[in-house]
């Protein structure tokens, strides 16, 4: 059997090509896979919501294959891809008639597309996944948004793979996180919050700045490390006089040694998603998987993670106070954030393996190229 991949890779500036390169590494392992092919006995294609995926989409509907949605929301995609008929004539097929009057309105509205709630409680997904042979998902949310488009899909749930930074030698040792601490001028013995990623509304930047802020006031000897690359103008402009706050670390986007470098810096990780995408965050997964307190808005995308393996911080009205709250628990009582830290470990290890979802995904494909 020969696997077909389709996926952005490295460098391209997207978590799922970090993802891909893993998976690809780990499923050669098992047998023959070529990347992007011109034929294939069977394809594997990865989308998510970032028009790198668009060659792939469109290759998705024209040979079905075994489609990875690493976001379960493609609705800021097709916007991106359509015009205005076309995107009318697509929601209109994923939901009737009924709703022409509500897709003219969105496509008017798309300027807001990254904050506004209807446009993630609308994820688009039906010609795609009813046309796939099977849709991997990686949580339980993004299992029930393909069945709600496409009841006869075949679902199959693979937990977001962690590759140990230690076998590709990015696991920096204690004393050059500590010295790396020293570089961005953090107190030693402060207790360090990071945020990393592409930065977007989403992400809830405004409520982590204002809660750090809080915290920051009665707590000095904490920090707040925003690393990653703003993809929302408006957002940036936003908290632009928020990031010279005192305790506020700022850093771009990081290449991936010198991500590992901070990962270890940091004593936990603040990593919401609201309005969620159906999600499972690579960033999440990694801090997680080297022990790391992560703080994560609940819902079903985190269903799968033990109560006591990470933070959950409630969305709406709540969540500012939620946030609050919980750092404080994390910096005033000795040894929590690494008692959290190391149960998500123990997690991430034993259903998280990149060797154990790699074989995973090798069953799923071997048994589809068998039924040809």
């Amino acid at each position: 059997m020969t696997v077909g991949f389709y996926s952005p890779m490295p460098p391209a500036p997207t978590g799922v090509a970090d993802y891909a390169q893993a998976l690809l590494t780990e499923l050669r392992r098992h047998g023959r896979v070529e990347v992007a092919p011109e034929r294939c006995p069977i394809a594997l294609y990865h989308l998510g919501n970032n028009r790198l995926h668009a060659p792939i989409y469109r290759r998705a509907l024209a040979s079905p294959g075994v489609v990875v949605l690493h976001d379960a929301v493609l609705h800021h995609f097709l916007l991106g891809q359509l015009n205005q008929s076309s995107y009318i004539e697509e929601f209109v097929y994923n939901y009737g008639e009924w709703n022409r009057g509500l897709a003219r309105d969105l496509w008017s509205g798309r300027a807001a597309s990254g904050s506004d709630r209807r446009y993630f409680d609308y994820p688009m997904l039906r010609r795609v996944t009813e046309r796939a042979l099977a849709v991997v998902v990686h949580n339980p949310a993004a299992a029930r948004a393909v069945k709600e488009h496409a009841p006869a899909a075949r679902v199959v749930e693979i937990a977001h793979l962690f590759q140990d930074p230690a076998l590709a030698g990015y696991a920096p040792s204690e004393s050059e996180s500590v010295r790396y601490r020293q570089r961005l001028g953090v107190d030693p013995g402060a207790f360090l919050f990071g945020v990393f990623g592409y930065l977007r509304e989403s992400k809830r930047l405004v409520s982590v700045l204002e809660a750090f802020a809080k915290l920051h006031r009665q707590n000095p000897r904490t920090g707040l490390l925003v690393a990653g690359q703003f993809v929302s103008q408006d957002l940036e402009r936003a908290v632009e006089p928020m990031l010279s706050w005192p305790g506020v670390f700022r850093l771009p986007h990081l290449p991936e040694r010198e991500f590992w470098m901070a990962a270890t810096a940091v004593d936990a990780c603040i990593n919401l998603r609201y309005p969620p995408a159906g999600e499972t965050s690579g960033i999440g997964i990694r801090l997680m998987g080297i022990g790391k307190a992560v703080m994560l808005t609940g819902g079903l995308e985190c269903w799968r993670f033990p109560e006591d393996s990470c933070v959950r911080i409630a969305t709406g009205a709540e969540e500012r106070d939620s946030l609050w709250q919980h750092m404080v628990l994390l910096t005033s009582m000795s040894g929590v954030a690494s008692a959290i830290g190391q149960r998500g470990a123990g997690h991430i290890r034993a259903h998280h393996g990149v060797d154990h979802t790699g074989k995973q995904y090798w069953d799923l494909l071997n048994d589809l190229c068998s039924c040809f």
